[in-house]
């Protein structure tokens, strides 16, 4: 009897033996788990500057390609004398589908890397389109002034809304200052008709901001709905 007795105390000791390090056990991984969430939150969602993955400068060349293959009335509307018409033909794509991008590459920059990769395309087919790197960094650095990153969805709209509105003084510039018509003293953007005009110039320009906003709205809700599918992750 003393026996029994004695292996039943010894079982019972083991079985809290064991309890106690499965309780350890656990009380070890809920601390580990703990220390995971307060740590990513501040090193993911804080961070302004982050590195880009290959996979998110694969992704921006897909949708440049895609930029690009949807502007392809671009040959037609070089050779239509107005002001501005570039920028109106190309406003839909030239914001949807970097707002795209950018919502899926919340990274700075991502809007300037899409420039890029676009200006080596178009520059053999229209020089003045360089000019796009610069509106993606002016565009970008509002951006970060004012939203403090591209966490919020309006902040893609809003440097998509901008980028491509952001050439016409540049290239009103260019064509005033830097390029001359061949042949004469005289500046080449007075080929343009309504060149001279100051209110036609702010008309297309607002023209030109309604069709991007369109375009940057319309990139947000096919992002929005691209990530509900699990396609945009």
């Amino acid at each position: 009897m003393e026996s029994k007795k004695e292996e039943m105390i010894i079982n019972e000791l083991d079985d809290n033996q064991s309890n106690k390090d499965i309780l350890e056990l656990v009380q070890v991984q809920e601390e580990d788990i703990k220390e995971n969430q307060v740590e990513e939150p501040v090193d993911k969602e804080n961070k302004i500057f982050k590195k880009f993955m290959i996979k998110d400068i694969v992704f921006l060349a897909i949708i440049t390609a895609c930029t690009l293959i949807t502007g392809a009335i671009m040959p037609l509307l070089v050779n239509v004398p107005v002001f501005g018409i570039i920028q109106l033909g190309l406003g839909i794509q030239f914001s949807l589908f970097p707002v795209i991008g950018m919502m899926k590459v919340r990274k700075p920059f991502a809007l300037l890397l899409q420039s890029i990769f676009i200006s080596i395309f178009l520059v053999f087919m229209f020089p003045p389109m360089v000019l796009l790197i610069g509106c993606a960094l002016v565009a970008e650095v509002l951006t970060l002034i004012i939203f403090r990153g591209y966490k919020s969805d309006f902040a893609c709209v809003f440097a998509g809304t901008l980028y491509m509105p952001m050439t016409i003084p540049l290239l009103y510039m260019y064509y005033n200052v830097f390029y001359s018509v061949s042949g004469e003293e005289k500046a080449a953007v007075s080929m343009f008709i309504g060149s001279g005009n100051i209110g036609m110039i702010i008309g297309i320009t607002i023209a030109i901001l309604a069709v991007c906003f369109l375009g940057s709205f319309i990139g947000m809700i096919i992002a929005r709905e691209l990530k509900k599918a699990g396609k945009l992750k």
